[in-house]
């Protein structure tokens, strides 16, 4: 009887562990808090280049759309960035058509009203860009998805979008159309550079090139990649003549050739916006802000 009875809770024993196993082995479904967003919803980042320091006491602590909150102090608004930021593929989404937007800047005890105006959002992704708060911002396709292109091996290439917001002085946008250009390290041994190439199309005040594809070559083959890009401007005439490099005050308040440089990265999409005063404050100097497309 005994040894009966162990047999049973044997047979009950590897019954309920074959169960365990057939539940384990079944498919199960990981769910995240997340919306599937229709294509025809407005989904729109916004961008704060406006030419001002970036102080805390500059920062956009409450941003409202049609009266509703979008962002507070717990995800401020930083000059020279834009939001909401943290995660790839994040966007504000609303109605296509008129929203009111509504920017407060300043410590949270202490918020000043400095946008509150009405703005045409389109369906798709867009770019909500200020640069003066006395003007509506510009609105611009965001270009998702980002290019990409097929190698037969490792990608040598990082994708780049210049975006023209340079003032001559306050209140002054810029007159000058620009053409950015960059080359490249061929031969990490000697530092032999490229030739220079441009960038996307020459672009006036407001506007944005396409996304365009700069070549990288590693530094350190066996690696993710990355590379030294070099980056200049060229101003070009009304008659699409190229009339030499854009000349800007530096730092220390002399008038030079602009140029610059970035460490490249395979495969990443970057914006690279000039934003600043050419001929004017030092401190708000135009300069490239360099921000990754998320």
């Amino acid at each position: 009887m005994k040894f009966t009875n162990m047999k049973n809770i044997t047979k009950i024993g590897l019954l309920l562990l074959f169960t365990f196993f057939i539940i384990s082995c079944e498919k199960g479904e990981i769910q995240y808090m997340s919306e599937e967003v229709a294509e025809n919803t407005a989904q729109f980042q916004i961008f704060y280049m406006v030419p001002i320091s970036s102080g805390s006491s500059n920062y956009i602590n409450k941003i409202e759309l049609n009266n509703e909150l979008l962002t507070n102090e717990t995800m401020p608004l930083i000059p020279n960035n834009f939001s909401p930021y943290g995660g790839t593929g994040r966007y504000f989404t609303t109605t296509p058509g008129t929203s009111k937007l509504t920017l407060y800047k300043g410590t949270t005890t202490n918020l000043e009203v400095v946008f509150d105006q009405d703005i045409d959002l389109p369906a798709g992704k867009s770019m909500v860009i200020f640069h003066s708060f006395d003007e509506q911002p510009l609105i611009i396709d965001a270009g998702v998805p980002y290019p990409s292109y097929v190698t037969d091996g490792t990608a040598d290439y990082t994708n780049i979008r210049f975006y023209n917001l340079m003032y001559e002085s306050e209140g002054v946008p810029t007159d000058l159309t620009l053409q950015y250009q960059f080359q490249y390290i061929v031969d990490n041994d000697t530092g032999e550079l490229s030739e220079w190439e441009n960038l996307g199309e020459p672009v006036a005040f407001g506007e944005a090139t396409s996304w365009s594809k700069a070549t990288v070559n590693k530094r350190i083959e066996i690696s993710s990649g990355y590379g030294y890009i070099y980056y200049r401007i060229r101003v070009i005439g009304d008659d699409g003549s190229d009339q030499g490099n854009l000349m800007l005050k530096n730092a220390y308040g002399n008038m030079v050739e602009y140029w610059d440089y970035w460490t490249g990265y395979i495969g990443y999409s970057r914006h690279h916006m000039l934003n600043g005063y050419r001929n004017d404050s030092p401190t708000y100097r135009a300069r490239i802000r360099q921000l990754t497309a998320e």
